[in-house]
């Protein structure tokens, strides 16, 4: 029989994390970046982990949220969807549908509330697999493989935030053509063992891009290749990138905006296109696949609502014959340990999933996870196999504490202009 595994309590911590001056098609990542720590603690003492986006917009979900968790069972995990839907009302004093640029779509509140009862969910798993002595993976069913591959995230970047902006150093050096491209590259397999590479693109003209992706399948012949400019071109200029790199490259990801373009782009190209912008709920999936608009879908906990309708989400994959893989966003440790625990289980995941981390050089972890060989080895530690550094998490949310506000929510565009001064996010298509 099991324990009453009830919820006493629930802390937030909300951090900015150091981050380097990344580009996208929509400007560059700010020096610090917002994330969600979410601790839920047990009655009896045993403490779960999660983690999730940082923005204003998740805090005004998930403090209601959490006030709503006291005397839950942690493995009442349906219920914690149940319980969101409370929040519905509340809710409804966001903003209906929340622009955020080429780089997730629309987000909706309902979107919303997915990526903040995520950081719950794989709570509530991590305190049940410590309270029950399980790794996660066998919460979800157990792995059918013991490690999970992860390819190098390649950006463009110059060498520093601009001058005068606070922020950390970083020795990656600027990579701004198709050298520096390649170079970073080398670095990545060097320290991690990386075996495919992506390029988030959407920066420059298509032309300097797909000079770029030339250069590394030169550096790097047979090895998997994938451009992602984040909906930055029209359809016609898609299909152009798609007949130059169709020798190469593994996958095209959301080369352009929206199901109906997408579907025009596979219609007229053999290379596969990936997306974690047109389907990140299951009422986009129909659309997408009956029109074969997509070939790969990028799954990202965040986005669904956990690491079980990522598995729902791979399962219907699977019925349809797309490909599976996962989406990244500016994570720590824990979305990593959570991102491999639910790989771990997916039977046809043929493509590595993407991942920040190497990025990040501050974690809330005690131990930082590794990759060998570009891959990441599923522990068998009870919960997620991680445990918080409190002293680091302490510095992160005072660093967040002390923040004016100008940090706590992500604007790549106004960082940007920091170094462009009237830098607006480009209407799309840019190209």
């Amino acid at each position: 029989m099991l324990r009453d595994l009830r919820i006493a309590r629930v802390t937030l911590t909300p951090v900015l994390v150091a981050d380097p001056p990344l580009l996208n098609t929509q400007g560059v990542h700010q020096p610090y970046t917002p994330r969600l720590i979410v601790e839920v603690i047990t009655e009896e003492g045993i403490a779960g982990l999660g983690e999730t986006y940082g923005d204003t917009k998740y805090l005004d979900l998930a403090r209601p949220f959490a006030a709503l968790l006291e005397g839950h069972r942690v493995d009442d995990l349906n219920g914690l969807f149940t319980l969101a839907d409370r929040l519905a009302v509340d809710a409804a004093r966001v903003d209906g549908a929340v622009d955020v640029g080429g780089l997730r779509g629309v987000q909706t509140v309902g979107k919303l509330r997915l990526s903040v009862v995520s950081a719950f969910e794989v709570a509530c798993l991590d305190a049940l697999g410590k309270s029950l002595g399980l790794p996660v993976h066998a919460l979800l069913g157990g792995t059918v493989r013991d490690a999970v591959e992860y390819s190098a995230y390649l950006f463009y970047k110059p060498a520093a935030h601009p001058e005068g902006v606070p922020a950390e150093p970083d020795d990656w050096g600027a990579a701004l053509d198709p050298a520096g491209i390649v170079a970073q590259a080398r670095t990545l397999e060097e320290r991690y063992g990386f075996g495919s590479f992506k390029l988030k693109g959407g920066v420059f003209p298509p032309d300097e891009e797909i000079a770029a992706v030339r250069a590394l399948a030169e550096a790097f012949p047979g090895h998997p290749l994938r451009l992602d400019p984040n909906g930055a071109w029209s359809v016609p200029t898609s299909l152009k990138v798609a007949r130059e790199l169709e020798d190469v490259l593994e996958y095209l990801e959301d080369p352009t905006l929206g199901t109906a373009a997408m579907a025009e782009v596979a219609a007229g190209t053999p290379v596969p296109l990936a997306t974690n912008m047109c389907v990140t709920t299951f009422a986009e999936i129909e659309e997408a696949f009956t029109r074969n608009a997509v070939q790969v879908v990028l799954s990202d906990h965040h986005y669904w609502g956990g690491l079980r309708h990522t598995q729902q989400l791979a399962a219907i994959c699977r019925a349809f014959g797309v490909g599976v893989s996962m989406h990244s966003n500016t994570h720590l440790g824990i979305s990593l340990a959570a991102m491999t625990h639910v790989a771990a289980t997916v039977p046809d995941l043929h493509h590595a999933c993407d991942s920040h981390y190497p990025w990040q050089s501050e974690d809330v972890l005690t131990e930082r996870l590794t990759f060998t060989g570009g891959a990441v080895r599923v522990s068998d530690a009870p919960g997620l196999g991680v445990e918080l550094d409190r002293a680091r998490l302490a510095a992160l949310h005072r660093r967040w504490a002390d923040d004016d506000g100008r940090l706590r929510d992500r604007d790549d565009a106004a960082a940007m202009r920091v170094a462009e001064p009237g830098w607006e996010s480009p209407r799309m298509p840019r190209w």
